[in-house]
């Protein structure tokens, strides 16, 4: 399984040197303490720990000293330390997480996975091509398939610490769960392979949502979505997040005058300048237009994009595979309930056409962050 991943991502990232991991001995082990793990899995760039919270974290360090830890019980990615500056201190935190009171991580790269296979009822038949919802509405028959999922550690592997990863197995129901953690010199990537062992057919909206830390409030942007239609929306909710779905749809008061508000929900804009400023609070989907998908060909939005930290001069760029759509978030003003740093939301997505994995087949969808700041 883990094979085929590395493979299936370094041929998106076009790289000539495709590194296949060897993948006879497949070990499952669960609930164990760091130092069981150690036993089992560790070798050079790989540590099992615990966190200050006594929670098992796996931590992986490619030669060129990049980093980033995970945590086990979750699949929650906390910290991803790349080496974005020559010098030999030249690591940066991209992932911003907040620990609330009660102990819990919030923000860094989060997984959701949520069932919608019982969706509130139509007036007319609809089939997958014309099941797209522009107007965000509460789905009481929505329910995440991770809410009490525990995840263990199923397998691990290197190439030379060039490039080291870790699988982790979960299961919800009839669904098996595997995520992959793969780190290189210059990226990180996170895919996720979903199998439906049961009878029928299960119908999900999934993302992987990344919180990206900026210096500076009016330095944080997106650019490469020119041209790409949106709309505001909510987002997927998770255990992670920073801002619940109601809290990222409100207005932002601490807008300025030279700032236009984004367009109702429903309504659909095209992006017409190269950069998105993520000062003031925004939520949207880029996807490709309810009437342009009933075409035969159509755009969708772009396979990657970049962050830009222009505080610190950094930019990182986002790839997805598998995903139907693009979400962007940013707090404005709310920031401040967590602190004086600056963050934003965005990852690859399918929230507003859902996926359906029928009867003995899988889905797979994968991020990667990547960076030429060197």
């Amino acid at each position: 399984m883990s094979c085929f991943l590395l493979v299936w991502v370094q041929f998106h990232l076009g790289l000539t040197t495709v590194v296949e991991f060897c993948c006879s001995a497949v070990l499952l082990f669960y609930g164990s303490e760091p130092n069981t793990l150690n036993e089992k899995f560790s070798r050079k760039g790989i540590k099992f720990t615990e966190n200050d919270n006594k929670i098992p974290v796996v931590e992986l360090t490619v030669r060129n000293g990049s980093s980033v830890s995970l945590q086990i019980p979750e699949a929650h990615v906390t910290s991803y330390k790349p080496k974005v500056y020559w010098k030999d201190d030249g690591f940066e935190e991209v992932l911003y997480t907040h620990t609330t009171p009660t102990k819990k991580t919030k923000g860094g790269i989060a997984l959701i996975l949520n069932d919608v296979s019982n969706p509130p009822p139509l007036n007319k038949p609809t089939n997958v091509s014309t099941r797209f919802s522009t107007t965000p509405k509460a789905a009481p028959a929505t329910s995440s398939l991770l809410a009490n999922s525990q995840w263990s550690v199923k397998n691990v592997d290197s190439d030379a610490i060039d490039a080291l990863q870790v699988e982790l197995s979960s299961s919800s129901g009839s669904l098996d769960i595997t995520y992959v953690v793969t780190l290189y010199p210059l990226s990180l990537a996170t895919a996720v392979i979903v199998k439906n062992n049961g009878p029928k057919p299960i119908t999900m909206t999934n993302a992987i949502l990344s919180h990206f830390k900026f210096k500076k409030r009016n330095k944080a942007a997106i650019q490469g979505l020119r041209t790409c239609s949106y709309s505001t929306h909510p987002p997927l909710s998770s255990p992670f997040e920073l801002l619940s779905p109601a809290e990222a749809m409100k207005p932002d008061d601490s807008s300025d005058w030279f700032s236009e508000p984004d367009p109702k929900p429903g309504v659909w804009t095209q992006q017409d300048v190269p950069f998105t400023i993520l000062k003031n609070r925004l939520s949207r989907v880029y996807a490709a237009h309810p009437e342009e998908r009933k075409k035969v060909f159509y755009n969708t939005p772009p396979s990657k994009y970049e962050i830009l930290d222009q505080g610190k001069e950094l930019f990182y760029r986002i790839i997805r595979m598998g995903f139907e759509d693009i979400y962007v978030s940013s707090p404005g003003s709310f920031h401040e309930k967590y602190g004086k740093e600056y963050f934003a939301c965005t990852g690859p997505a399918s929230i507003l056409v859902p996926v359906i994995v029928k009867p003995g087949e899988d889905w797979r969808g994968a991020q990667v962050i990547e960076h030429d700041n060197l």
